[in-house]
């Protein structure tokens, strides 16, 4: 099968795919009330979107005495734990239409700054095989908004990112993208994505179809530019 345009369609997860970025604010403030500190919801706003070790540190800056790596890993830990007792609440029409993609040639790639296997466990709970790669945190050296993410997946399937769309939700992961020089969709949730150079924003997903990310990818993919910028995001 001919793969329509875009070739490649590359996912965020947390707050894109999946709306666990409750789970995570849910781990994050009985955390800094255990060491007596507290942990407002603009606090906890102000993490969508930030680079992994950034969150680790504001917490620590907060009062947890743990070392990053070990902050990330409770984080894990307890937002897998809350997906396991509530099961995985994907965003409206983000199933319906990954299904499209894959019927359609399209390939697709799985792109966050979460843990690998976190990325893995919530891919192993869709009933069809979703995504050809995932890129995860621990994969990169240069997490969002680097471009390097995309980049690196784009790169590990053989296919140009000026033939790919990016869907993202947060103002790091939006940088992320399009440094890459992928066509770049925001679709936000927790914070808002104006202004920040998104070729399109969409409401929702619920609806969408492989066809329309291909009207989006034939009516933006010629203006494309390449910027950078620096950090990393789940």
């Amino acid at each position: 099968m001919t793969s329509p345009a875009p070739a490649l369609v590359l996912w965020d997860m947390d707050g894109t795919l999946v709306d666990t970025e409750p789970f995570w604010m849910a781990a994050e403030t009985p955390l800094v009330e255990r060491f007596g500190g507290t942990w407002s919801h603009e606090q906890a706003l102000g993490m969508v979107g930030l680079a992994l070790e950034d969150s680790a540190r504001l917490l620590q800056n907060a009062g947890v005495p743990w070392g990053v790596d070990e902050i990330i890993a409770y984080l894990t830990d307890e937002v897998l734990r809350q997906l396991a007792e509530t099961g995985v609440p994907f965003r409206p029409g983000a199933r319906e239409l990954l299904a499209d993609l894959r019927r359609s040639g399209a390939k697709t790639a799985l792109v966050t700054m979460s843990m690998r296997r976190m990325a893995l466990a919530i891919a192993d709970l869709i009933d069809f095989p979703a995504f050809d790669i995932v890129v995860a945190g621990d994969d990169v050296a240069r997490p969002k908004p680097h471009p390097d993410p995309y980049l690196q997946a784009s790169a590990a399937l053989g296919i140009d990112i000026t033939r790919a769309v990016a869907i993202e939700d947060s103002p790091n992961g939006l940088r992320s993208a399009l440094a890459s020089g992928a066509v770049t969709l925001g679709v936000p949730l927790m914070v808002p994505l104006d202004g920040l150079g998104a070729h399109a924003l969409w409401p929702t997903l619920d609806g969408r179809t492989a066809a329309d990310l291909a009207a989006l990818h034939t009516a933006h993919a010629p203006a494309l530019t390449t910027a950078t910028n620096p950090q990393e995001t789940r």
